[in-house]
């Protein structure tokens, strides 16, 4: 029986190192295939336009949004990308925030050549996940959100205005935070906990400012009230499940704190 679970750790560590150096490698194929697909849905939502594009001004109030939308992840890839190379070194943040727990720091070369280091095993799956949130919830806002501009109701403007900033802002984020992870940068660890954080306030201050605008149809606030706290109960249980991780994780503490346990 512990051959055989060895056996299947082995082999499930080793598709964490082949999805990761997958990711890593062939990134910019993901990339022409989003802008493709993202590009491709948008402008269906475009073409069905709930409020009428009568100007120049009303096309870019309902076409500008989305090229936000598909620019975001591929923004957030290039300037990370950039600032963050693949195989540089960095200095640890000064003042540590994770201190539960014993351990003891290394040389961050000698990090690099611990068997331990590096986003594969389980890591991997956070890696992976933050990645899979974009297109999820691009997709939910499409579904959920009409085109419009401003000849639609002052209500369908702000929940145009307020869902798009959202999707935008996060899906950068979001991004940002799996560069992070992937180059083994220091500072993602409490990158991502800053991100789930400002994921929490932007639902409910969306639910605050659509909810206090006038002639609101009560069908509309019900289902973006679901759409928003099915947004929060996503993020609060990705915390659950990972934030001890992050905390407690050797191979966390390793790769981004380059320290061990004693």
């Amino acid at each position: 029986m512990d051959a055989a679970m060895k056996k299947l750790s082995g082999h499930l560590y080793q598709k964490s190192v082949g999805a990761i150096a997958a990711l890593e490698h062939g990134f910019g194929r993901m990339l022409l295939f989003w802008t493709i697909f993202a590009a491709f849905i948008c402008g269906l939502r475009i073409g069905f336009a709930v409020s009428p594009i009568t100007d120049a001004a009303t096309f870019l109030q309902t076409t500008l949004p989305y090229i936000f939308v598909v620019a975001a992840p591929i923004a957030a890839w290039f300037l990370c990308d950039g600032m963050f190379r693949r195989g540089m070194l960095y200095e640890q943040p000064q003042i540590r925030l994770s201190r539960y727990g014993k351990w003891q720091p290394v040389n961050c070369l000698d990090a690099r050549d611990h068997p331990m280091f590096g986003p594969t095993g389980m890591m991997a799956s956070l890696v992976i996940g933050m990645l899979i949130n974009v297109p999820v919830r691009s997709l939910e806002f499409l579904t959920a959100v009409p085109a419009m501009n401003g000849n639609a109701p002052l209500w369908g403007q702000v929940i145009f205005a307020a869902m798009t900033a959202d999707v935008v802002i996060m899906n950068f984020l979001y991004v940002a935070a799996f560069v992070m992870a992937l180059r083994n940068v220091p500072w993602f660890p409490r990158l991502l906990v800053m991100v789930w954080g400002v994921d929490i306030c932007s639902q409910l201050a969306i639910a605050q400012w659509v909810g206090h605008v006038e002639g609101l149809p009560t069908k509309v606030g019900y289902a973006i009230a679901s759409l928003l706290d099915g947004n929060i109960k996503k993020v609060m249980i990705s915390m659950v499940i990972w934030l001890p991780y992050l905390i407690l994780s050797e191979r966390v503490n390793l790769t981004y704190r380059s320290r061990i346990a004693r």
